[in-house]
């Protein structure tokens, strides 16, 4: 009966210390055309919790949102899940459609601000578009992030991406999509960029 009441304490223990991450995304972090548990941020936890981290994921990724998707549903995930962290990985589709920068940032920073709000920390990924929509457009597209994330003192997380396309196996044929092959590499990247952030002893 001693060992049971110990167990019970120990995994009461473990829940409450641990932390709640929201992956706020599209495509790139939803899945796309695979199960939700082959996604990246199924495989996060396990990736942090090698790195002595505890920490619950929750992947409220859609394919196709944009900027303005993620601001009609963040208020009720926040609600929702109450977590100490938002991970903001949108844009993409933004991009793709050729929206104004203005428009995009804008959009951003209401999500950052949504996350304060929410009383959670949010932290924004770089995402770049293929240059084939124009090297002006894209870098312009790409200098939101840095900007915006030093404007508001949000942390910015690398594109994942960058280093997944160069490996032609992981990547589905559209170019854009990257493969269940790909997926473990991305947990642990994106692991390895949020110990920093995720280890504060504040959080």
């Amino acid at each position: 009966m001693l060992r049971i009441l110990t167990l019970l304490c120990f995994l009461w223990v473990s829940s409450a210390s641990a932390q709640t991450l929201l992956v706020l995304g599209d495509s790139l972090s939803a899945g796309y055309q695979m199960a939700a548990e082959q996604a990246w941020p199924a495989k996060l936890p396990r990736a942090l919790q090698d790195r002595d981290l505890d920490v619950k994921v929750i992947n409220a990724s859609i394919s196709g949102d944009t900027t303005g998707n993620g601001l009609q549903r963040l208020p009720q995930l926040l609600e929702r899940h109450q977590p100490e962290w938002v991970l903001i990985e949108l844009g993409g589709n933004d991009g793709l459609r050729g929206w104004p920068f203005n428009r995009i940032r804008d959009n951003l920073k209401q999500l950052i601000n949504q996350a304060h709000t929410g009383d959670a920390k949010p932290l924004l990924v770089q995402i770049q578009i293929p240059p084939n929509y124009g090297q002006r457009y894209a870098q312009g597209f790409a200098d939101i992030y840095p900007t915006l994330a030093e404007q508001t003192q949000t942390p910015l997380l690398p594109f994942f991406m960058e280093s997944v396309i160069q490996k032609p196996e992981w990547m589905r044929d559209d170019g854009i999509h990257p493969m269940p092959a790909a997926q473990k590499w991305i947990a642990e990247f994106m692991a390895e960029q949020l110990v920093p952030y995720l280890s504060q002893p504040d959080s």
